[in-house]
């Protein structure tokens, strides 16, 4: 959000691409702009959609056609989190935290392609026969997760992940984290006397690797509960974002999917939160939880009221406070 003088108000956002996805009453497939919504389907020529200016995040484009922009839904959803600010007008807020809430609000990310080392890594990632998505690591830590309705699909949009936005954890891990060691298969020889023995010992090998991803390597995003909101109805599918429940010091994701009308996912992006976007999404939530009372939210939170002060204040949100109350805040910690 940008405000100009005159008190004159514009949303300005850039997003690099965007998609456009089409279904069918009957169920028969159904592909273009890179999506599909039917997971069996013969491969279909995909075509390319032309610059446009857009009024809206998911918008239809005819009466089986949406077009949505990749991510802004997700995003959108955590900069408009509790936007307007207090609920009542407790004496500690100022006057433009009444009055104009949280405006502006401001967040930073970073293309793909300023992710050292993500597009050499697409560069030679082996795309499987059947593959409809990816998980994306930098060192040992998931910076996103992209699923696609069909392995032709995901043909045509893997080189978009350069063009996707990554937060600034991912960023700072791939310029600064040294390499992790590699994650290697061992099959001991010592056990396998025959064909049949090594089939079963790469069998194991197999689900021991799905096992680690699906509980070490993604467990933060699959294990935690997250808030959806439905965006638009599409058919018997639905277009929906989500937010965490703001865990600090862990790994939190924002997304938007489409399900199906039995809770399948044929559409998935997520977006790591960095650290500092946690504790902001964290005080926001446990703030609105008690009216934006601060003595009630500090004594939930295990701290005292100038001290849930300075946190607000060293998460960016010092100006809600009245400036009396906050230089009384910073008098009494420094005391």
């Amino acid at each position: 959000m940008v405000r100009f003088p005159g008190a004159r108000h514009a949303y300005v956002s850039y997003v690099p691409h965007g998609f456009v996805a089409t279904w069918t009453g009957d169920g028969t497939p159904a592909a273009d702009y890179g999506t599909q919504l039917s997971a069996d389907a013969d491969p279909v020529r995909t075509a390319t959609m032309g610059l446009r200016i857009h009024r809206r995040t998911a918008r239809r484009e005819a009466k089986d056609r949406l077009r949505f922009l990749p991510m802004h839904l997700a995003l959108e959803g955590y900069l408009a989190l509790h936007f307007g600010g207090p609920t009542v007008a407790w004496e500690e807020w100022s006057q433009r935290a009444i009055r104009q809430g949280l405006s502006p609000r401001v967040e930073e990310a970073y293309a793909g392609a300023e992710v050292r080392g993500l597009a050499d890594a697409l560069r030679v990632f082996e795309i499987h026969p059947g593959q409809c998505g990816v998980l994306v690591h930098v060192s040992d830590a998931l910076a996103a997760v992209f699923v696609v309705p069909h392995p032709e699909d995901y043909r045509a949009l893997h080189s978009s992940l350069l063009q996707d936005l990554y937060g600034e954890l991912i960023h700072h891990y791939a310029l600064l984290m040294p390499p992790v060691q590699d994650f290697r298969a061992r099959i001991p020889d010592a056990g396998i006397r025959s064909l049949a023995g090594l089939r079963t010992a790469v069998a194991e090998q197999e689900r021991g690797w799905a096992r680690f991803h699906d509980t070490t390597m993604a467990a933060e995003l699959l294990e935690q509960e997250h808030t959806w909101r439905s965006v638009h109805r599409m058919g018997r599918f639905t277009l929906s974002r989500f937010l965490p429940r703001f865990r600090p010091k862990q790994g939190n994701h924002i997304g938007e999917a489409i399900t199906d009308d039995r809770g399948r996912i044929t559409y998935l992006k997520t977006f790591r939160l960095s650290e500092g976007q946690v504790r902001r999404g964290h005080l926001l939530s446990r703030l609105a939880a008690h009216d934006w009372h601060l003595a009630d939210t500090a004594a939930e939170l295990g701290l005292t009221a100038d001290q849930l002060g300075l946190r607000l204040d060293s998460a960016g949100f010092g100006f809600l406070l009245r400036q009396d109350v906050l230089d009384g805040y910073r008098k009494q910690h420094r005391t």
